[in-house]
């Protein structure tokens, strides 16, 4: 354990947290209004905007383009006293890989639900790999200014699909066009919002009232101030109550209502967040002598490597590797002991990053998120640490379900294209693989078409190449583990290595797949590397 008395003060004003939700339910906006609150931004942009500012965490030229969130951004900033790291996921299915891993990060989540919408499909894919983890997660219902569902039914749902308690942290006044404000059920305390310019890109403005007060009665009415009550006198008899340890323990999830877009509800629900959510603690690791440990965040330096996003500077064509500090503090260049590489690498420069704004670093503590520049020295998954003999846990690798052929249009483009390959293929987003037999061209395969569209996008964009896509007949892949020479593939498989010179094996249906694992009793076929 350290002896300085820094770092544990420091440690407990860290919040490290994940941003999960369906597509379109509006996390990059909350993200944004986060920033704009914390005085990072002084104007808020908005993930689709025709005019005007886009949105900070969405710097990357398809995601302006498209209007939605491809790859995870991590940010850091101060807000409230309190060093904020916070891991803006992509919505869309097809990257959920990059959404699995930037997880393993945090060390809590705010899901944010569509008020008309609820629990949608990828919400209950997200929350289970929470709920793996162990992840606390806050609950923000989103679009309150639009026509929604009632309060009441959104929270049983919650509870019915997630098996998770939701307990209203405060409860809205109105909704859709009526949507006035909220009230905090710890205070009773009224919040009436007004409605700012520009769709929510300054601040707005609040007024505070206590609920029982002859003003709220004046300002909302006498019927509206009477269902108001009645909906919370409802709330403190059949409600759940909010229990931290509960909480902690991923058993209940503060929930709280308001609208990204408008600004209302949002500053009551940051500041809740930053006083509910946890600091970091301690991590199990895996020892080179066998079994698990719990290694406390207090303890002398270590991290992994879970996120590297190329070309977040394009005039440099550099390369990002994203840090998570697990214990201990970062100090200018620190030495630490590489794992993979089996040798000692100095942390030169490590940045803090929010978007594509960096700034240097003189020390950061467990929990934060840092920027590693450089090419080749990092892979996803890399353990970096102060002292040997453990490894930090795994990060998963999924078994991709399409696969194809990319080429460049031109020949001459064949050195840009090659170049672009070996750095977008780092990200991890896209796998590539290396047939036995055919064309000596490598075999790229991605969990969903969605990536195949944003490689061919960035080759474009970032090195100037048109490629062609051939589409290929297999269906699901696998890792094999086992001896390889007594493999028996099915005839219509194809084998191939990997970039880490592992054996990989394409199927073209799945039932050829289980065939092959009926056939090959001492192997196995792994969907998790």
């Amino acid at each position: 354990m350290t002896t300085d008395p820094r770092i544990p003060r420091e440690i407990a004003r860290r919040r490290t947290f994940a941003i999960i939700s369906h597509p379109d339910a509006g996390k990059t906006t909350l993200t944004e209004k986060l920033l704009l609150y914390s005085g990072v931004v002084q104007t808020a942009g908005l993930v689709k905007n025709r005019k005007g500012k886009l949105a900070t965490s969405d710097w990357m030229g398809m995601e302006q383009a498209r209007g939605i969130s491809i790859t995870s951004s991590a940010m850091q900033f101060q807000y409230r006293g309190h060093v904020i790291n916070v891991l803006d996921t992509p919505g869309h299915e097809d990257f959920s890989e990059d959404t699995f891993r930037t997880l393993t990060a945090a060390d809590s989540a705010i899901m944010v639900l569509d008020a008309s919408k609820g629990v949608e499909a990828q919400t209950r894919k997200l929350f289970e790999v929470c709920r793996l983890r162990g992840i606390p997660i806050l609950t923000f219902v989103n679009k309150l200014d639009l026509p929604g569902r009632d309060p009441l039914e959104l929270m049983a749902e919650v509870e019915e699909a997630l098996g998770i308690e939701s307990s209203a942290m405060n409860w809205p006044v109105g909704s859709g066009r009526d949507f006035r404000g909220v009230v905090d059920r710890r205070t009773r305390e009224l919040m009436l919002f007004e409605k700012t310019a520009a769709g929510g890109s300054q601040k707005s403005d609040v007024e505070r009232i206590p609920l029982d007060s002859p003003i709220a009665e004046e300002r909302l009415g006498a019927e509206e101030a009477a269902r108001v009550r009645e909906e919370l006198e409802l709330l403190e008899v059949a409600g759940n109550e909010m229990d931290v340890d509960r909480f902690l323990k991923g058993e209940v999830t503060p929930t709280f209502f308001g609208s990204a877009l408008t600004n209302f509800g949002l500053e009551p629900f940051f500041n809740a967040f930053v006083e509910l959510a946890p600091s970091p603690s301690g991590r199990m690791v895996d020892e080179d002598a066998g079994g698990e440990v719990m290694r406390e965040a207090s303890e002398p330096f270590s991290a992994f490597i879970f996120k590297i996003q190329a070309n977040m500077d394009p005039r440099h064509r550099d390369c990002v590797s994203f840090m998570r500090i697990c214990s201990g503090r970062y100090t200018p260049d620190l030495q630490v002991n590489h794992r993979r590489l089996g040798k000692k690498v100095r942390l030169a420069r490590p940045q803090s990053i929010v978007a594509k704004e960096r700034h240097s670093i003189e020390e950061a503590f467990a929990g934060d998120v840092v920027g590693l520049v450089g090419k080749g020295l990092y892979q996803i998954g890399d353990t970096l640490s102060d002292a040997v003999g453990f490894a930090h846990k795994p990060l998963p690798q999924f078994q991709p379900e399409l696969f194809a052929r990319i080429a460049p249009l031109t020949t001459s483009d064949r050195k840009k294209f090659d170049k672009g390959m070996k750095n977008l293929i780092t990200e991890g987003a896209v796998q590539q693989m290396w047939p036995d037999v055919g064309p000596k061209e490598p075999l790229i395969g991605a969990v969903g078409a969605l990536q195949f569209e944003s490689l061919q996008y960035r080759l474009k964009d970032e090195y100037a190449v048109e490629t062609r896509l051939t589409a290929l007949p297999y269906a699901s892949s696998a890792w094999l583990a086992g001896d390889e020479d007594s493999f028996k593939a099915p005839t219509n498989s194809l084998l191939a290595r990997d970039d880490r010179g592992r054996r990989v094996i394409l199927f073209v249906s799945d039932l050829d797949k289980r065939i092959a694992l009926q056939q090959n009793p001492d192997h196995e076929l792994l969907n998790f590397a």
